[in-house]
């Protein structure tokens, strides 16, 4: 199956840049040169969205937030590739529900890379699906439930006392993690490798900020994610 990229910034250069080296990994890519632009095509029909976020009118943050909202491309891949390099701006990018964040100057060896983990990433995730949809009949899988929280594994939601828990794809994997591992403490890197994987960049305030969020959407039950300063997090079914 071909992949189709879309490289979103308002720098022709650049646009010209990632697409003639992207093609040359192989990829079908289509440049557009402002989020207006991009907004009047058919983004289902794209793999992977790279978008810029300094443009005119609408941002590359509020394009991202329309495409997350969207049912059709909800969980397409977004890589941000910005000159907005802080802390707090690559940690907004994460939030919003961006796969990656790459700052320029880029080399782009590493954004190759970078493009290949997310698409690895992406790919595993839909194998899951697919498998768990074409055994849905006859291999059901039992939610995970703990108290009055339940994440349904054939659906992928997640219930706090019968509502829905809107979650990002991370929040859900970390809870997964968490619920299906009680009563231990994970370091981060632990965290990583089986949240993450080895194969992506990950910084320790990606992680705090992840679990922070999940917390707070969590209610009463954000409390049982419980932090050991210096050693990691863990899910704690006493609390």
């Amino acid at each position: 199956m071909t992949i189709k990229i879309l490289v979103i910034d308002d720098e022709e250069a650049i646009c010209e840049i990632l697409k003639f080296n992207l093609e040359k990994e192989g990829y079908d890519v289509d440049c557009a040169y402002s989020a207006e632009e991009a907004l009047e095509m058919d983004l289902s029909v794209y793999t992977l969205i790279m978008v810029d976020i300094m443009m005119e009118r609408i941002s590359g943050f509020d394009f991202a937030k329309r495409v997350r909202n969207n049912p059709e491309t909800e969980f397409t891949p977004i890589i941000f590739c910005s000159a907005l390099g802080a802390e707090d701006d690559k940690v907004m990018g994460l939030n919003i529900g961006a796969d990656d964040y790459v700052t320029k100057p880029f080399v782009i060896g590493e954004v190759l890379a970078r493009v290949r983990a997310v698409l690895r990433r992406a790919a595993a995730m839909s194998e899951r699906a697919a498998t768990a949809q074409t055994h849905e009949n006859a291999d059901v899988e039992p939610n995970v439930v703990f108290r009055d929280l339940c994440i349904d594994l054939n659906q992928k939601i997640c219930y706090l006392k019968g509502e829905e828990v809107s979650l990002t794809r991370t929040e859900y994997d970390l809870l997964l993690f968490f619920l299906r591992h009680p009563n231990r403490i994970y370091s981060r890197e632990e965290i990583i490798t089986q949240v993450w994987g080895d194969d992506v960049v990950v910084t320790n305030r990606t992680i705090d900020t992840n679990i922070t969020r999940l917390r707070k959407k969590l209610g009463e039950y954000g409390n049982n994610i419980i932090t050991r300063q210096g050693f990691g997090y863990g899910f704690k079914e006493t609390h």
